[in-house]
């Protein structure tokens, strides 16, 4: 079965399925048991008047255990439901043992099942011959119903119990984790630790981008390296600052050809560019030359 999800506090986000599972046994359990002690005697039954008790009552008491699992579902009680689950499998193997007694007698005390129909349903000796081909068949069919009938619920029960079992378990293993994680002798690492990413395609991995820039128009080629620090982050702060032309680094080609411009203070460049803007004589103008207005011309 697929492992079921939970959110990170390990609350079961699901259990619609395990919650159904139980209301069909106990409504299994309350079905049969009623139709075994309050129904007519069947024509092809040819059990004992005390054998519809016996299985009503295990019935019931199949149908009141399912509380249990109840409590264990809605509780987060991982050893109750494992107690459940095995009294409910004893209780289950136990119902259909008895069903089986029942068929397995009916069957081969076919003889007997019929003359009883005969007695009670052809009282008038005129249709006698016919009421005795008539029970014949009909004390066939109700054994074939009942045999059939125990297959399918068998098959069934065996599926449920199988659910049950499994989510026996997985909630044992989920509470088992969960609980390790509060143990001291199982410190959490980042290979155990429950929320971990694992195999995550976004997960942090080296680059696959060339270690070099390509060349530009000019054909000269940015020459800085990128390498991966195998340093921590606290080494890598303690560690003196450093420029491209100290001492302590190498040339990365930034006195090559391609920087080789003439170096001139960025500040002064800047102020140099913003006063020679041809549109800086229409706001700064006035303290150079007086800006020509229209009444200039007609003085």
């Amino acid at each position: 079965m697929k492992p079921r999800e939970y959110c990170c506090c390990a609350i079961p986000m699901v259990n619609a399925g395990i919650f159904a599972t139980l209301a069909e046994q106990l409504i299994a359990g309350i079905l049969i048991g009623a139709l075994s002690v309050a129904t007519p005697p069947i024509v092809g039954a040819a059990t004992p008047s005390f054998a519809g008790w016996i299985l009503g009552i295990i019935c019931f008491v199949a149908g009141a255990l399912q509380f249990l699992g109840f409590i264990g579902v809605v509780q987060e009680k991982p050893i109750l439901f494992r107690r459940y689950v095995t009294l409910h499998g004893i209780i289950l193997c136990a119902a259909f043992a008895v069903a089986a007694v029942w068929i397995i007698i009916s069957a081969s005390r076919h003889s007997t099942a019929s003359t009883n129909c005969v007695q009670k349903f052809f009282t008038d000796d005129s249709l006698q011959s016919q009421g005795q081909t008539l029970c014949d068949i009909f004390s066939w069919v109700d054994v074939g119903i009942m045999g059939g009938l125990w297959v399918l619920l068998a098959i069934l029960q065996s599926y449920l119990f199988v659910v049950l079992s499994s989510y026996g378990s997985t909630q044992r293993r989920d509470h088992r984790q969960y609980d390790t994680m509060s143990d001291p002798t199982h410190p959490l690492t980042k290979d155990t630790i429950p929320m971990a990413d694992r195999n995550d395609p976004w997960d942090s991995r080296p680059s696959s981008e060339s270690t070099r820039a390509l060349p530009d128009a000019s054909g000269a080629q940015y020459q800085h390296l990128r390498q991966i620090s195998t340093a921590s982050a606290s080494d890598i702060l303690n560690q003196p600052h450093q420029k491209p032309d100290d001492s302590l680094s190498s040339d990365y080609g930034y006195k090559s050809s391609y920087y080789s411009g003439p170096q001139e203070n960025v500040y002064s460049s800047a102020a140099h560019a913003q006063t020679s803007h041809p549109g800086d004589s229409h706001y700064t103008g006035s303290s150079q030359q007086k800006r020509s207005t229209p009444a200039d011309g007609l003085i």
